[in-house]
């Protein structure tokens, strides 16, 4: 027991392990740390080298089918000759001599970089021009320059374009590039080359700008070191596209031509720094790269860069006094540091952007079953012709109710943005004015979009505005005369009133007819319009037939059914013409009685005295027809000297025997059209006549017209009417004027509207899916395939399946490689 308690002192200074010194790991346990590590970078590196390659078959095929997936990318832009094109030399590890062809002064050239240990020798294939597919492997430097600048003119010329935003993919595979992807672009210049369009600049600042702009794209800007940040021209367009320079990294690249002007570490430092100009936490890259451009090999290359990336250090450390904050800006000085910052900031940009483009591939993977299954559909409907009646009939049927709701009074689709103005209407149909209208026709709601019923009931409006615009036009005195001296021949009493009328009925006529024909061709516009309208309804699904199918893609039919459309509105405006052009004849017959209704002429009076006064005359073949003179004298004048009353024929000797009989019997005559006549409102006179044979026929001739001479002695009411010949050519015309009032006033109020409505808004209604049905259905099955099946149309729907389907399989197998990517994130 004493023994033990002696020992414990003994144990209690035993040393603690803790403080002791751990002894040294056996060579086996290193061997094992050693061989973990590596297998851990090897798993790491496998990972990062999956992520790469997924990400750029998916590039590959964003590219071969126009797809716009939100891959990590860089994009480097800056200045030409400020080095972008020497960097891109120095990643892959070997020159083609891309100076030599200005590779990114026209179109882009994406960068597929891949790290392959065993490709000793470069391997680049490039993707074919619209396709997924690379070309062969090419190894000779020259080859890929001259191959770059052939696709760079071809497609350009076929563009008719001097640069062109469509990328050539080019995939090198190399054993001392990095897995890195970076996109090419063309350097911004601030003139044209010779030859050139003078937009060259533009154009190249636009296209980079929209290949940088997305969010989802690294931005690598190049500017030369000898640019003072105070006049970098680029650097404000870099602001542009990233204002906060949150993705951006900035390389100033021949830094060694930079070093000389270097004395004070401050002066260094501040260079380094950007102070001022890009902020605190933006620390550019500084980057030299040998500039022997003579044939050398890659190796070489290699290690001339390796060997600049040394002697800038060493400058700074030896050459300038103080050095500079090497644990400050070491990291970012020299192509190695920035060729590990690229590699790894894009392998983080992957593995943050898996996820979202884990889902959008799967989006994008349904949205080509479907579109596949629309075309299987198309191509089993080609063969089903039953089935693909129905659904034509359907969708006709609904356009018709679409086009019937449009014309009852719609507002959806907005009218803002498909109805037309008054002006809009004209200039789209190209009838800019109403015939025989000088003046601007503004109707009630002329400066509305509007579209439909609405617009209809609009040109209806101003139809009605356009017409009573116009007055009766001047006729001359000549045609008065014809029309005047003709109706003498007749007998009677009524010759002032039907020269009046006749001049009404065809002025009537010839200025309302051309109208009438505007007003139909501006409302069949109108109606065609609706087309457009009731298929944007149809396309959201606004519809009765909603189990309709979508006939989008049968181009063909969806041509023949507006095309019938157009047809059977065309009919219904020649009809319409017809109907209207029939009730314009109508009201102008010179047996219609418009002209004759007591309340049609007011404000004229009676011309008793006057007609007492012409019917004294000798008659109206002794009259002079001219604007001279006055009535009473040219009859004076004209009478023919008692001595050459022998030259008269004996026909003509006894009738004026027979005329002078009947004047002085007071029996009225026709009077010239400058003398006005009793018309139009009083009794006729029961004089006798004499009964010989010229009289009788006369007589006959006038008892046609015994129920408008009823009303002929009350229009004209001025006893010295007759005094001057002018005042009675402006009787006739202001009479004119109101009988062509009074025929437009019956056409415009009564006749026209009602024909119109009836003839365009009814059979619209209630005959469209009769007649469509007839034009398109009524025919046999080959006639009717016709509209589906055009010359080709079933290869060109194989064609697009075949690509949907090569599409669908590359997009599932980049979604399978993300799924594996995701798991092992």
């Amino acid at each position: 027991m004493a023994a033990s308690a002696l020992s414990s002192p003994a144990v209690s200074r035993t040393p603690n392990p803790k403080s002791a010194a751990a002894p040294p790991p056996s060579p086996s346990t290193r061997r094992a740390v050693a061989d973990a590590a590596s297998a851990a970078a090897a798993a790491a590196a496998a990972d990062s080298k999956a992520r790469f390659e997924a990400y750029n078959r998916l590039q590959a095929a964003a590219v071969a089918f126009g797809e716009k997936l939100p891959i990590p990318e860089i994009v480097a832009i800056g200045g030409q000759s400020d080095g972008k094109s020497s960097l891109l030399e120095a990643l892959l590890g070997f020159r083609f001599n891309v100076r030599e062809v200005e590779m990114g002064t026209r179109r882009p050239l994406v960068l597929q970089m891949v790290h392959d240990p065993t490709a000793l020798e470069p391997r680049c294939r490039f993707q074919e021009e619209d396709s997924e597919e690379y070309g062969s492997p090419m190894v000779v430097a020259s080859a890929i320059a001259d191959l770059i600048k052939q696709r760079t003119e071809s497609h350009l010329r076929k563009i008719q374009a001097a640069v062109s935003s469509k990328p050539i993919v080019m995939r090198a595979e190399y054993a001392h590039c990095p897995n890195l992807t970076i996109i090419d672009t063309p350097g911004f210049v601030l003139k044209a080359k010779r030859g050139e369009p003078e937009s060259t600049p533009e154009e190249i600042l636009s296209m980079v700008k929209s290949l940088a702009t997305p969010p989802h794209r690294l931005v690598l800007f190049l500017q030369q070191s000898s640019v003072e940040w105070c006049s970098s021209i680029w650097l404000d367009t870099l602001k542009e596209i990233d204002p906060a320079f949150r993705r951006t990294m900035i390389v100033i690249s021949k830094f060694d031509n930079r070093l000389k002007e270097f004395t004070e570490r401050w002066e260094v430092d501040n260079f380094l720094s950007a102070s001022g100009y890009l902020g605190d936490n933006i620390h550019p890259f500084f980057v030299a790269l040998p500039k022997d451009r003579g044939t050398i090999s890659n190796e070489e290359f290699r290690r001339q860069i390796c060997q600049v990336d040394i002697d800038v250090l060493r400058h700074l450390r030896d050459n300038v006094k103080g050095g500079f904050s090497e644990e400050k800006y070491g990291s970012h000085i020299g192509f190695s540091c920035l060729r590990k910052y690229l590699e790894s900031e894009l392998q983080k940009r992957y593995k943050e952007a898996a996820p979202a483009t884990l889902a959008l591939l799967e989006q994008r993977c349904s949205e080509v079953s479907m579109e596949l299954a629309r075309l299987d559909s198309k191509l089993q409907a080609t063969s089903d012709v039953s089935q693909l009646r129905k659904s034509a009939m359907l969708h006709a049927a609904s356009i018709c109710t679409h086009l019937r709701a449009l014309l009852d009074g719609a507002a959806d689709p907005a009218p803002e943005l498909w109805g037309k103005t008054t002006e809009e209407e004209q200039l789209h149909s190209g009838i800019g004015s109403w015939p025989g209208i000088n003046m601007s026709v503004k109707p009630a709601n002329s400066t509305l979009k509007l579209y439909g019923g609405a617009a209809f009931e609009r040109v209806m409006h101003e139809f009605r505005c356009a017409t009573y615009s116009m007055e009766c036009p001047q006729v001359s005195r000549e045609k008065v005369a014809n029309i005047l001296l003709a109706h003498a021949g007749r007998g009677g009493s009524s010759g002032l009133t039907e020269a009046a009328a006749e001049i009404a009925r065809a002025a009537a006529r010839s200025w309302l007819a051309p109208l009438i024909d505007t007003a139909c061709d501006r409302l069949a516009f109108v109606l065609q319009s609706l087309f457009d309208l009731a298929m944007e309804r149809n396309r959201n699904k606004d519809s009765q037939y909603q189990n309709a199918e979508d006939m989008d893609g049968y181009v063909g039919f969806l041509a023949a059914l507006r095309c019938s459309y157009y047809k059977f509105v065309r009919d219904l405006s020649k009809q319409c013409k017809q109907i209207v052009r029939h009730h314009l004849d109508s009201v102008t017959s010179p047996y219609s009685h418009i002209c004759y209704e007591n309340d049609s002429i007011t404000g004229f009076g009676s011309v008793a005295n006057s007609m007492n006064r012409f019917n004294h005359f000798t008659g109206v073949t002794s009259f002079d027809l001219s604007d001279s003179g006055s009535a009473l004298e040219e009859a004076q004048e004209n009478m023919p000297p008692k001595d050459q009353q022998h030259m008269t024929p004996p026909a003509k000797g006894n009738e004026a025997k027979d005329i002078l009989r009947e004047s002085q019997l007071t029996v009225p005559e026709t009077p010239s059209p400058d003398l006005p006549s009793d018309i139009h409102g009083g009794k006729k006179k029961d004089n006798g006549i004499p009964n010989d044979g010229g009289p009788r026929k006369r007589h006959a001739r006038m008892a046609a017209y015994t129920n408008r001479n009823h009303h002929n002695n009350s229009i004209i009411g001025a006893d010295d009417i007759g005094s001057k010949s002018g005042s009675s050519y402006s009787t006739i015309c202001a009479i004119s004027a109101k009988y062509f009032a009074k025929m437009r006033e019956v056409l415009i109020e009564r006749n026209v509207p009602s024909a119109l409505n009836s003839g365009f808004l009814t059979p619209c209604r209630e005959r469209l899916y009769l007649a469509l049905g007839f034009d398109l259905f009524a025919v046999n099955d080959d006639k009717f395939m016709d509209m589906f099946v055009a010359p080709g149309a079933v290869d060109t729907i194989q064609n697009e399946r075949q690509s949907l389907i090569k599409r669908q399989k590359i997009l599932l197998s980049c979604l399978n490689e993300f799924k594996n990517i995701s798991r092992a994130l």
